[in-house]
């Protein structure tokens, strides 16, 4: 489970295939890969995956045909730069909101606008997830936790906004995107659950 306050920006040392799948490795900037274990749990750009590998300065993860269809990792490279969230503990501080690394879908930066001293990223997502994305609720971004500013649905689309701050452009992968540049999203746990109970409620079993 993560918060999805990002802790650091890894960048994508190499891209491997491996009968089908891939295997990446990723190096941090700050965050001490010998305080990390084979087996931990590791957010990537907002991805679940579990190390595999460590030395003094790269993380390893398998990266599995499931995850490569369902995620953006089938087209990075080298040099690509990724956010990473250990896995919390028990006693960490709940600073965002429960992400549990599952993408959900992928989704388009749109447009960028200043606001004052914040940007104002606009992203448009498969209509599927609409039910999901709320006003002021929570979305992930490529594993940054974000409160949704507005939200407009379309025929085939939904659009919603965030507000950026500084510090969040600084110390997350946010800030180097441009228009056209796609990113994982993860709706709010809750309301997933939420949806799938109301769903379950008007679809009882007749047998």
């Amino acid at each position: 489970m993560f918060t999805g306050i990002v802790q650091d920006i890894g960048e994508v040392a190499s891209v491997q295939p491996r009968e089908g799948d891939l295997v990446i490795e990723i190096i941090p900037k700050r965050l001490d890969c010998e305080d990390v274990n084979i087996g931990d749990s590791v957010s990537v750009a907002g991805v679940c995956l579990t190390v595999v590998r460590r030395s003094t300065d790269k993380l390893t993860f398998d990266i599995s045909k499931e995850t490569i269809s369902r995620t953006l990792i089938g087209g990075w490279a080298v040099g690509t730069l990724a956010n990473l969230e250990p896995a919390m503990s028990a006693h960490d501080r709940f600073g965002g909101h429960l992400v549990s690394g599952h993408v959900d879908g992928c989704g388009v930066l749109e447009s960028l606008e200043s606001s004052a001293r914040s940007t104002i990223m606009h992203f448009s997502a498969s209509r599927d997830l609409a039910p999901f994305v709320a006003e002021k609720g929570s979305i992930t971004v490529d594993g940054v936790s974000l409160t949704i500013n507005a939200v407009n649905d379309d025929t085939n689309k939904v659009r919603f906004s965030v507000n950026l701050v500084p510090h969040t452009l600084g110390v997350t992968s946010l800030g180097s995107l441009n228009a056209g540049d796609g990113v994982h999203l993860e709706v709010d746990l809750v309301a997933r659950y939420v949806k799938r109970i109301l769903d379950a409620g008007r679809h009882p079993d007749t047998a």
